[in-house]
């Protein structure tokens, strides 16, 4: 219950959660879990949206959402390390005291945290269709996750060695 109740906490001060994350110390298998629940959630986001998709198209369910498991779960994993990597080398060479483990909690506790906004998203795009409402939706969802990766890299950029 504690990646909830964090993360909940998350929208009222994401700085100190994050340090609280960071301070029980690099944990590679924490980042990954981490990134992992982050990109189930979003898939799981997916399976409302992909059901109309599938009624409304004549497509098969089970090809749609195989192909959805195989981006959220395998391919963007690997992108959003990439990403975090790149971000780390930036900060390095902007010579801030960020490590790469830093680098990647902020980018996939982010990423975790704008989850259930991605959820609410899929249920919207499954139920209303596509539209106004979506795309509001859709882009409170990336809005979020863009605030959440910002303030926590802000938050790893400016600590104290």
């Amino acid at each position: 219950m504690g990646v909830v109740i964090d993360i909940a906490k998350s929208y009222r001060a994401p700085r100190a959660v994050l340090r609280h994350r960071l301070a029980a110390g690099e944990n590679e298998g924490s980042a990954l879990v981490t990134l992992m629940l982050a990109c189930g959630l979003i898939f799981v986001a997916q399976w409302p949206r992909l059901s109309r998709l599938a009624f409304e198209t004549g497509q098969e369910v089970q090809m749609l959402m195989g192909a959805t498991l195989l981006s959220w779960l395998f391919i963007m994993p690997l992108v959003f390390y990439t990403l975090a990597g790149g971000i780390g080398f930036v900060l390095r060479a902007l010579k801030r005291p960020a490590t790469g483990f830093e680098t990647r909690m902020a980018l996939f506790w982010g990423l975790l945290c704008a989850a259930p906004l991605w959820l609410l998203w899929g249920l919207t795009a499954g139920f209303v269709g596509p539209g106004a409402a979506t795309t509001l939706v859709g882009v409170l969802a990336l809005a979020a996750l863009i605030y959440f990766w910002g303030v926590l890299l802000a938050e790893i950029a400016r600590k104290e060695t």
